[in-house]
């Protein structure tokens, strides 16, 4: 069967190769109509493009990659689907790469994957869309790129995060509201903007109430299960024990509702537990965990998307927004009983 290539595509719709081209880059001065008819022939001749000659021809590698360093595995598995959907959107694909940010070797090891691997940019997820460090290595370079969940401030950036301050806010004033005023709270990764945003929020809604700040209800995790273990041990031996835990996040609230259960105490009439991210474990354990929903797809989608219009379209680009972080009310929280 002869090879369907970019001229067939043109001479089957009746347009010339530029258009068939500029379609398939999804560059702009394509009317809806053409576009829709070169799309058309694609699939009804099943052309698959050959990205190697693409990237040659546009001096592009139609890869994007993306940094991680994150102990929750759906928290990786979330920006993957954001960044995926974007990439699919405009005809690119994605590389995941997992880093370490804490050491030496961080730059080389950036260097290293810039080496090996021809990327037309690359998304940065927490912790290294904080690293001012990595911001200007990049920069350096000329190599784009985008921040997803990033405290740094810059002009001249494409960053998108949500509001981590107001929604722990709002979650320490839902249990507020529920009575409690015992709140103990677990911190996240040290290396992670939102960890201190999700703390300030928490100690602004106490001080919103006239509650007093403790140090000694709070505990400090990293995110991960483990920490939440060790953190839920700590807190649940206090004497008095506090009468509701916000946990900064789904894994590390998880990990407190785990020990409650095993030393009896039910939840949430003796104990209120809440976490953060809406992470699908905040829905498959019972109780399920009040949380606030973080976009975290979505964050990531824009992101990318932005990202690659910048390389295609407009080198300049500036996008900056912060996106919405709900409160979700589950069984795991209920009004102090007195």
């Amino acid at each position: 069967m002869k090879k369907v290539t970019i001229n067939s595509v043109a001479t089957y719709a009746g347009v010339s190769k530029k258009t068939v081209s500029r379609v398939l880059n999804n560059e702009p001065n394509v009317s809806p109509a053409t576009r829709e008819k070169v799309l058309k022939v694609f699939k009804e001749l099943d052309y698959t493009p050959n990205p190697i000659a693409r990237g040659l021809a546009r001096n592009r590698s139609f890869i994007i990659g993306c940094l991680y360093d994150n102990p929750s595995k759906s928290y990786i598995t979330r920006v993957q689907s954001g960044a995926l959907e974007a990439c699919h959107k405009f005809g690119y694909n994605l590389l995941i790469h997992p880093c370490e940010l804490r050491g030496e070797a961080l730059i080389e090891n950036i260097e290293q994957l810039l080496q090996t691997s021809r990327l037309d940019g690359l998304v940065l997820t927490p912790p290294f869309s904080d690293s001012k460090e990595l911001v200007a290595f990049l920069k350096k370079k000329g190599l784009p790129y985008a921040r997803v969940a990033s405290a740094i401030e810059e002009d001249d950036s494409i960053s998108v995060r949500s509001n981590d301050e107001q929604g722990a806010l709002e979650l320490t004033e839902h249990l507020i509201k529920l009575g409690h005023k015992e709140i103990a709270f677990i911190k996240g990764h040290p290396d992670h903007s939102a960890t201190e945003l999700r703390f300030s929020g928490y100690k602004k809604a106490l001080a919103n109430h006239g509650i007093a700040f403790e140090p000694r209800l709070v505990a400090e995790g990293n995110f991960s299960y483990h920490s939440g273990a060790d953190s839920a041990k700590t807190i649940l031996d206090l004497n008095p024990r506090p009468t509701a835990v916000f946990a900064s996040n789904d894994y590390m609230a998880a990990a407190v509702l785990k020990l409650a259960t095993q030393r009896q105490l039910k939840v949430p009439e003796a104990l209120s537990i809440a976490g953060f991210d809406n992470a699908p474990i905040a829905r498959h354990i019972w109780p399920g965990l009040t949380t606030i929903a973080q976009p975290v797809e979505e964050m990531t989608r824009l992101a990318v998307e932005h990202l690659i219009l910048s390389i295609t379209e407009s080198p300049d680009m500036v996008f900056q927004t912060v996106l919405e972080a709900k409160l979700i009310c589950r069984e795991s929280t209920a009004p102090l009983e007195k």
